[in-house]
């Protein structure tokens, strides 16, 4: 490092200090990226590549970036999870001794950002800090940065449960300590695809201590001020926009766990990972980002508490009951730009004049809006109004101050209204009055030397001139001009008198421009000591359009209100919201289901492509939307408020955990075994399917016995497995039902339609017709079912294990055996199953006994 240009050092020793962000070293107007950081930037970036010298014998490699235009570099950055650290000058380049000092201004990382243009406006940007305790508990902290939204979470229930919170929010980055196990870290980056950073202070700035007043307990604490000190530590500045930290009380919330949240598709889509499809996408009726925002919220955690749900269910009733005043709050709303992240923007200190007349327009609005809402009957309504609380005196501010269509930089003058400031107000006269001299005295020369094409003009580099093109110099009296620069036809000249008047000029201008931002500075540190306010109000507004969102929709799609029963569920004419939206045309067939104290199994057989899964997602996406306090899908519905909802519906392997589809399935039902309580909804769709046929009935019927005799939960189980119908005559509450499906001239015809009993046949031959498949390998099929449906029972079942015991060969021995010797073996298994007591055992000990039977009979 001695060799090296004093500049290269300075860049070396920032760079020291942080290792895992791209160093942006500012060198003029470009932002300039050196040695690995320049490599790399290059090929994410996809910009030239280049050298410079150093003072050594090679030069280093080097990329820059135009500081005007980096802000889209550093997005494309930050949307691949790296950091980028922003180096600046500190001092005047006039005044510094040697190198100008540098220093990191800032670090943006993907939890951190605050610039808008970088930002989903319809999204949350949360960053997370996780941190472990000796107790075996854990804290998860989260903080939106461009909201100044705190909140906290005490995990007690192991390391699966901080996998499931963490995955069910929109976390771009977790701020962890160094000391975090390797396993777990490995998990949090593989499983979560997020950022990881480090922060091991947790001593908690007194600063900020008033954002936690309302934590009393020391592991809360510390969790939050892990993730504040780094926040402080990357941003390096005040931070006065953020909130006091709340805390997530879980059992307040539905619990929808990873796989349910995935398998519902609530706010994103299985197959492309986008909106369109999803609940959300169906509900999203508001007209304001902070709505958008809080909706998402939502829909990630419905109520539990019947109080609260039947309160926004009434807000919604008085919505719809006033359609013609609910348009014109949707029209009220338009104008309501984002108050959540103007007023961080605020405190943040990136705020620009354009973003104050977003703020004061939206303010204005909210009169019209409490106007409009008193037109409503129901009384919630009018609750929710009274915490529209109109910040007048920041409108008042506002309107005095900043001109209506100010410039987008606050550095260049033309912010300030006239009148606000009597010493910016004798600037600017001076300027005026000074530039109307000028207009005169171009005037006034034309007429003394008789030459029309004489004009006064400026330039920032010699100031006011005079110029006469080169034919007229010879009108110039002598003695009046001093010769100021030659140019190809033209010569500019000054006069004493625009000497003087230039400096008056200028001095006003400079002076004019430097006050306009110092007096902007001043408003925006007036209004940052209201974004308490301003934050209230934006909370109110957002929860006021989610409401108006829920009742344009139920409106639009003609939604019921839901009752609730402690017990019994029944919803008439039920229908799928996203399936129904997507079709359009009104062929959607809806279905009516039934849970109770008498039936709280359903079993549902059909074959594939006839709507099983459809029915079970539709139950799930209505009860969801019932216990956010939107209407329901259904002509009558009359709902239980239930805890949790575990999903096992499609097949998927998770190839990042290095696991098999089957795997995926028994951990998905396993987990939603270990955690239902009574007043929890199972959907398990096609348990078993992964494995050999006997294998997998096996496990579908000892979940099936082990959710009626020990768990207790609301439970719908659709199977391929025809068996299994028959559990309805030994389990009291399990009830079979099944989607029809027809054949009419050799084809099967899907009905849709739900109905009790069981389904007759599977016509899997008929979907894989509709698949297209040759038709010779169907006419094959055709002929093998034909078969083996004419084949004794017992001959199939041999036949069926030849056949699905794909992993193994049949052992030459076990063929060489006679038939007396098989049948005495099978029947020391067929003894030994009768005295199994499948009730007592878990599904996958069920599945051990299983496989160690079968390779009894194996060998």
């Amino acid at each position: 490092m001695t060799n090296h240009t004093p500049m290269i050092k300075q860049y070396l020793q920032i760079k020291a200090e942080h290792k895992d962000a791209f160093l942006f070293f500012r060198l003029g107007d470009f932002y300039e990226l050196f040695f690995d950081d320049a490599i790399k930037a290059a090929q994410e970036l996809e910009i030239t590549l280049t050298k410079r010298d150093s003072g050594q014998k090679e030069p280093i490699p080097m990329c820059g970036v135009p500081y005007h235009s980096a802000e889209n570099y550093i997005k494309i950055l930050i949307d691949k999870g790296y950091k980028v650290a922003i180096c600046e000058q500190v001092e005047d380049p006039k005044k510094a001794k040697g190198i100008v000092k540098r220093e990191v201004i800032q670090i943006i990382t993907p939890g951190t950002v605050m610039e808008s243009s970088m930002l989903d406006e319809r999204d949350n940007n949360y960053i997370a800090s996780l941190s472990h305790f000796n107790d075996g508990s854990f804290v998860v902290a989260y903080n939106d940065l461009s909201t100044g939204e705190n909140r906290l979470a005490l995990l007690t229930n192991g390391w699966e449960q901080v996998i499931h919170e963490l995955y069910n929010q929109p976390i771009k980055e977790v701020v962890i300590a160094s000391t975090l196990p390797e396993t777990y870290q490995k998990q949090l980056a593989n499983r979560l695809q997020v950022t990881l950073s480090y922060e091991d202070n947790v001593d908690f700035s007194a600063e900020y201590r008033y954002l936690c007043e309302n934590l009393n307990d020391e592991r809360l604490m510390q969790g939050f001020s892990r993730l504040l000190n780094y926040i402080q530590h990357t941003q390096k500045r005040s931070l006065d926009h953020l909130q006091q930290a709340k805390m997530i009380e879980l059992n307040r919330f539905l619990s929808l766990d990873m796989y349910s949240k995935r398998n519902l598709e609530l706010t994103e889509t299985i197959m492309r990972k986008g909106k369109r499809g999803s609940l959300l996408w169906v509900l999203d009726q508001t007209v304001t980002a902070m709505g958008a925002r809080l909706l998402k919220k939502w829909i990630e955690r419905p109520l539990i508490n019947k109080q609260h749900i039947e309160k926004r269910l009434n807000i919604v009733e008085g919505f719809l009951e006033g359609f013609i005043e609910r348009d014109q709050l949707r029209e009220d709303l338009r104008s309501v730009y984002d108050l959540e992240r103007l007023a961080g923007r605020i405190a943040y200190g990136n705020v620009n004049a354009r973003d104050l007349i977003q703020l004061k327009q939206s303010l204005q609005q909210i009169p019209k809006i409490k106007e409009t809402m008193s037109q409503f009957n129901k009384g919630e309504i009018h609750q929710l109004k009274e915490r529209l609380i109109y910040p007048k005196h920041v409108v008042d501010l506002l309107e005095r101050s900043i001109k209506d269509d100010p410039p987008v930089s606050i550095k260049e003058g033309s912010l300030i209204k006239d009148g606000f400031n009597d010493t910016l107000d004798r600037y600017r006269d001076a300027t005026r009055n000074g530039k109307k001299w000028i207009a005169e005295l171009e005037k006034r020369e034309k007429e003394i030397t008789k030459i029309r094409s004489l004009k006064i003009g400026y330039n920032r580099v010699f100031g006011y001139y005079i110029e006469v093109t080169k034919p007229n110099l010879h009108l110039l009296p002598k003695g009046r001009y001093e010769r100021k620069q030659t140019l190809t036809n033209a010569e500019r000249f000054i006069t004493p008198e625009l000497k003087e008047k230039e400096q008056l000029i200028l001095e006003a201008e400079e002076k004019s421009i430097d006050l306009e931002y110092d007096l902007f500075i001043s408003i925006r540190e007036k209004i940052k000591e209201h974004i308490p306010e301003l934050q209230s109000l934006a909370d109110a507004i957002s929860q006021l359009d989610v409401l108006q969102s829920f009742a344009t929709v139920s409106e639009a799609n003609n939604y019921v209100r839901p009752d609730y029963d402690e017990q019994v569920l029944h919803i008439k004419n039920g229908r799928h919201p996203v399936v129904e939206k997507v079709m359009q045309d009104g062929s959607y067939v809806p279905n009516d289901i039934t849970l109770d104290n008498e039936t709280n199994i359903l079993l549902i057989t059909g074959p594939n492509m006839s709507g099983k899964s459809t029915y079970m997602r539709q139950l799930a996406l209505t009860i969801i939307m019932g216990q956010l306090g939107c209407f329901v899908p259904a002509d009558k519905a009359k709902l239980t408020i239930f805890d949790q909802i575990f999903t096992r519906i499609g097949a998927a392997d998770d190839l990042v955990s290095g696991q098999s589809t089957f795997m995926v399935e028994m951990l998905e039902a396993n987990h939603a075994l270990k955690n239902a309580t009574e007043k929890s909804l199972i959907l398990l769709d096609e348990i078993g399917r992964g494995t050999s046929t006997y294998d997998g009935m096996a496990l579908a019927q000892a979940i099936i016995e082990y959710i009626h005799d020990h768990v207790h939960a609301k439970t719908l189980f659709s199977t391929h497995y025809h068996e299994l119908t028959t559990l309805e005559t030994t389990l009291n509450k399990l009830k079979n039902i099944h989607v029809r499906a027809e054949e009419y001239e050799g084809k099967v015809v899907f009905l849709h339609q739900v109905r009790e009993g069981a389904a007759d046949k599977s016509y899997g031959i008929h979907v894989a017709k509709l698949a297209e498949l040759p038709d010779t390998l169907i006419k094959r099929a055709t002929d093998i079912l034909s078969e083996l449906e004419s084949q004794p029972e017992k001959e199939n079942m041999h036949q069926a294990q030849g056949q699905l015991s794909f992993f193994e060969d049949p052992d030459p021995v076990v063929k060489q055996k006679d038939s007396a010797s098989i049948h005495k073996e099978e029947a020391k298994v067929i003894d030994e199953l009768k005295e199994i007591d499948l009730l007592d055992m878990t599904p996958i000990d069920a599945l051990n006994v299983l496989y160690r039977l079968q390779k009894r009979l194996k060998s």
